[in-house]
């Protein structure tokens, strides 16, 4: 993997065809293209691969700062509010917070870690004071953390 989260995709089936796993160009290009989270990207000449926003490992993935709406929302399990109530939302093992631009799809990544709760984040606000925002390929707000003071309805 170079610096940037870019795999050689060559490298990258001979790697699964030695761990025994079974997998072809034909399956990688249907995984990518057909993921409904589009989690993944090709470069151009579909030679290297890389995840769109970010890896548990620290690699750049060449998001930019983007201007996000007013409001951005963060779907999560109703165990993990304590936690959220006294340190934020955090990134955990990941590079950045995820957050969606619409209730619906926060509440469905939420109820995948048990009884969900969407929480809503004055994202115009953080944007004032100086917290930045990306927007990756596949349409996921990211920024490093969410102090408390954002969280709407906490």
């Amino acid at each position: 993997m170079d610096t940037h989260g870019w795999v050689d995709v060559d490298n990258l089936l001979k790697g699964c065809r030695r761990a025994g796993k079974s997998l072809d160009r034909e399956a990688l290009e249907r995984i990518v293209r057909e993921n409904n989270k589009q989690r993944y990207i090709f470069n151009e000449d579909h030679s290297k691969i890389r995840a769109n926003q970010g890896h548990s490992l620290p690699v750049d993935v060449e998001l930019r700062p983007a201007k996000p709406p007013a409001v951005l929302y963060h779907g999560t399990a109703t165990r993990f509010l304590d936690s959220i109530r006294s340190q934020g939302i955090t990134r955990q093992s990941r590079q950045f917070v995820h957050l969606s631009s619409d209730p619906e799809t926060a509440k469905h990544v939420g109820s995948r870690h048990g009884s969900a709760v969407v929480l809503q984040i004055d994202a115009a606000a953080m944007e004032h004071d100086g917290i930045l925002f990306y927007f990756s390929q596949n349409g996921v707000w990211l920024c490093k953390q969410v102090p408390t003071a954002y969280i709407v309805n906490l």
